[in-house]
């Protein structure tokens, strides 16, 4: 199992997404994280925002944790791997946004007006209903690359995130 973080910048009600460069989801619009070394899920969350924003600076008690997601990957071989990612909105943080190697064109979008058709293909699913409130345990299926869903989100609503 790979523990991996992503971070949206949150503010008056929309979240910032760049385009990443690299690896799975080159060339989608996504939030900011990486893959958890040797550290906490939160500390890698802080680290990964400063990292590919080149110089955010977030506390851990300004993350809120809005949705884990198990994305079970196939590999071009037929063998899966799942990949546990922990969401969370960025509440308040010091720095500006630049284009770094990894991520680039930072863009606000309303989160009731997300550019869908560019983001990941699972994400049109459950990404809104944890931008509505909601905090969400959920897997999503994926061919090689995930490059498209095979099948539905399935979605569980959680009143809090055990870790």
């Amino acid at each position: 199992l790979f523990n991996a973080t992503v971070c949206f910048l949150f503010k008056d009600g929309n979240i910032l997404l760049g385009i990443k460069t690299k690896k799975i989801g080159k060339g989608k619009r996504n939030g900011y994280g990486g893959g958890v070394e040797n550290e906490t899920v939160l500390e890698c969350a802080v680290r990964e925002l400063k990292e590919e924003t080149w110089g955010i600076i977030a506390l851990p008690e300004h993350l809120e944790k809005i949705a884990i997601v198990h994305f079970h990957n196939t590999k071009s071989n037929g063998e899966t791997f799942v990949c546990k990612v922990h969401f969370y909105l960025v509440h308040k943080w010091e720095g500006e946004v630049k284009d770094t190697e990894e991520m680039i064109d930072p863009k606000w979008f309303a989160v009731d007006d997300l550019p869908l058709n560019e983001m990941m293909p699972a994400d049109r699913q459950w990404l809104p209903v944890a931008l509505s409130g909601k905090k969400i345990i959920a897997k999503a299926y994926l061919s090689p690359f995930q490059e498209k869903s095979l099948g539905d989100v399935e979605i569980e609503y959680v009143d809090s995130f055990d870790e």
